[in-house]
């Protein structure tokens, strides 16, 4: 029986490239290098914020300014991280629909936990229960720490729930659960990126009000 949906939350739940755009490029310009667009980012983020910004700038943690300019965007972005993020259309509707339903609700994410958290009481309230970023203590994605310390947090075991994200990267940390994944095509990857990283066609959704007609055709039971 599946009751349980975790979620990535950059490019799955919320719309958050233009604030991590905005964010990468006020550190780079501080500490002297070219900006990045919009679709550069977007490329880069996934693996959470110590990737984004080693990707970012000329190479990587090579540059002895790498770890200034980390700490710049940790900086800058705790205090814009919502400045132009939103939910993606119809995400409210659909956490809503699954709560209705007696599913559990959780956020995984690579982004570092006092953000998660944050972005997840503002935009969520109390439809999720448990929300987990990167942090110090524990593995990021795609290791299933995480996942296993939410799954913890709501008590249920991980042959209840199903992993629904936008990347490469969280269709790994589904695998390492393991776990379901159900990859959603809104979001930081393209359909092309997701079937060359493992996804399945049948387990792909284009829009939000999708998934819960699938859990529902994939676990009859549920």
């Amino acid at each position: 029986m599946i009751d349980t949906v975790i979620f990535d939350l950059d490019g799955t739940l919320l719309n958050t490239l233009e604030d991590l755009t905005d964010s990468v490029n006020y550190a780079l310009r501080l500490s002297g290098f070219p900006e990045r667009t919009l679709e550069e980012v977007k490329s880069f983020v996934g693996n959470g914020v110590a990737k984004l910004i080693e990707r970012a700038i000329p190479d990587g943690k090579e540059n002895s300014l790498y770890e200034e300019t980390l700490h710049i965007f940790k900086d800058y972005y705790a205090i814009h991280c919502n400045d132009k993020t939103k939910p993606y259309d119809g995400i409210l509707e659909l956490l809503d629909e699954l709560l209705a339903k007696g599913y559990k609700l959780a956020i995984v994410s690579n982004k570092f936990d006092s953000a998660v958290k944050e972005l997840s009481r503002i935009y969520f309230g109390e439809r999720i229960q448990t929300a987990i970023g990167e942090s110090e203590k524990i593995r990021k994605k795609p290791a299933p720490d995480t996942v296993y310390q939410a799954l913890a947090e709501l008590s249920v075991t991980a042959d209840r729930a199903v992993y629904v994200g936008d990347s490469d990267v969280d269709l790994a940390t589904a695998h390492s659960v393991p776990m379901p994944c159900i990859s959603v095509t809104w979001g930081f990857r393209t359909p092309e990126q997701l079937l060359e990283a493992g996804a399945e066609k049948p387990h792909m959704i284009k829009t939000p009000n999708q998934l819960l007609p699938l859990l529902e055709s994939w676990f009859p039971e549920a």
